[in-house]
C-alpha cells in the first residue's frame, strides 16, 4: 500500500491541536539500534495504539567517531551511526499504524543542502510534520561544531524550512519550485538549555525560532508543573504565543535519578526523591514513577494543555498505565 493510500488523511501536528476538543496525546520514540529488527519497535508501540496518539515523534542520532586499530598497528578514525533510519522509520510507522510522524531534523551533521535534499525526501513521502533541533555535540567534543556549510543554531534551521515552505530554494536556478508545507516544532525549556546564561536569555533565542516559522512548542521533560506553568507564562510575557506541548517522562528505575539530571539539566522534587529513595526495588520505583506521572498529567489536563507528549526511551508499558488513567 503506497502511502498516499493510507486508510486516514495525515495532518499537521497544528492542525491536530486547533481541532482537538481535549487534551491530546503524543509520544517520542527512538529508532532501533542498528543491527535490531523493527518489529521490536511495532511490538512496544502496539499496546499504546489503543489510546489514539495524535503524531509520534522519532529522534536522529547523529554519527559517532570510534578509533579502529588497524593492521600496522596505527589508529584509523572511522564514523558509526548507532541508530539510523529516522526517516524510513516514520514511514515505516505510518504504513503500519496510520498515524502521523514527525522526524527530528538536526543541524549538526548536516550541510544546507542536505538538508534540503532531506527535506524533499520528506515531502515526496507525505511527511509533513518535522521537529527543528540544534542536535548534540558529537562525543568527545566540548561544544557543539556546526558541520561546514551548515547551520549552526535551530533557528537558522528553522528560517530553511520556512522559506521551501514559501517555495525558496537554495538554488536561484530552479523555476517555479512547489512550496513544502511542513508543520515545524522546536523545543523549549521549562528550565533553560544548559548552555543559556539565563532563563530570559533562554526565551529570547526561542521566541527567535517562532519569529522565523516555528508552529508549536515541545518542552524538556520536567518533574515539577510549576516550572511548566512558570515557563509558559514567561512566554506569553515575551510575546510567544504559540501551543505549548509539555513532555512528560516517568521515572522507571533508581539510577533515573542520577541520570536524568546529569544528562538533560533538570531538577528533581523533594517529594518524588523521598519517595523513591524509600522503594526497595526497581519495580516499586516504576510504581512511584507512574503514579507521580499521572498526578502530573491530571494537573496539565486540568489546565487544558494542547497535549500530553511522553518521552518513552525505548519502552511503553509505564505509560501504558498513565495512559489507561488519562485517555
Amino acid at each position: 500500500m503506497a502511502l498516499g493510500q493510507l486508510n486516514v488523511i495525515m495532518a499537521k501536528v497544528i492542525e491536530h491541536i486547533k481541532n482537538a476538543k481535549s487534551t491530546l496525546f503524543s509520544l517520542e520514540i527512538l529508532p532501533p539500534s542498528t543491527g535490531e529488527s523493527i518489529q521490536k519497535l511495532f511490538d512496544n508501540l502496539s499496546p499504546l495504539m489503543e489510546f489514539k496518539p495524535k503524531f509520534i515523534d522519532v529522534t536522529y542520532h547523529r554519527e559517532e567517531y570510534v578509533f579502529k586499530k588497524m593492521a600496522n598497528g596505527l589508529l584509523e578514525q572511522r564514523s558509526i551511526r548507532k541508530r539510523p533510519g529516522t526517516v524510513s522509520i516514520c514511514a515505516a510507522l505510518m504504513h503500519k499504524f496510520d498515524v502521523d510522524t514527525v522526524p527530528h531534523i538536526i543541524c549538526g551533521g548536516f550541510t544546507k543542502e542536505e538538508t534540503e535534499y532531506a527535506l524533499i525526501d520528506l515531502n515526496f513521502l507525505g511527511i509533513d510534520n518535522v521537529l527543528a533541533l540544534r542536535g548534540d555535540c558529537i562525543k568527545g567534543q566540548k561544544s557543539f561544531e556546526a558541520t561546514p556549510g551548515g547551520h549552526r543554531y535551530a533557528d537558522e534551521l528553522v528560517g530553511q524550512i520556512n522559506q521551501m515552505n514559501k517555495g525558496i530554494y537554495l538554488s536561484d536556478e530552479l523555476q517555479n519550485p512547489t512550496p513544502t508545507k511542513f508543520c515545524i516544532g522546536v523545543a523549549g525549556y521549562p528550565e533553560k538549555h544548559f548552555e543559556a546564561p539565563n532563563l530570559k536569555t533562554d526565551l529570547k533565542y526561542l521566541k527567535q525560532k517562532i519569529e522565523n516559522g516555528a508552529d508549536y512548542i515541545v518542552t524538556q521533560m520536567f518533574f515539577d508543573n510549576k516550572k511548566f506553568f512558570e515557563f509558559v507564562d514567561r512566554c506569553r510575557a515575551e510575546g510567544i504565543n504559540v501551543p505549548i506541548i509539555p513532555g512528560l517522562k516517568p521515572i522507571t528505575a533508581k539510577s533515573q535519578m542520577t541520570n536524568l539530571p546529569r544528562n538533560f539539566y533538570i531538577d528533581m522534587p523533594e517529594d518524588l526523591i523521598d519517595a523513591v529513595e524509600r522503594c526497595r526495588s526497581d519495580d516499586e520505583v516504576k510504581n512511584v514513577g507512574v503514579e507521580w506521572a499521572i498526578q502530573q498529567a491530571k494537573e496539565l489536563v486540568n489546565h487544558k494543555v494542547p497535549c500530553l507528549h511522553f518521552y518513552s526511551m525505548g519502552k511503553s508499558t509505564a505509560i501504558q498505565q498513565i495512559a489507561s488513567k488519562l485517555f
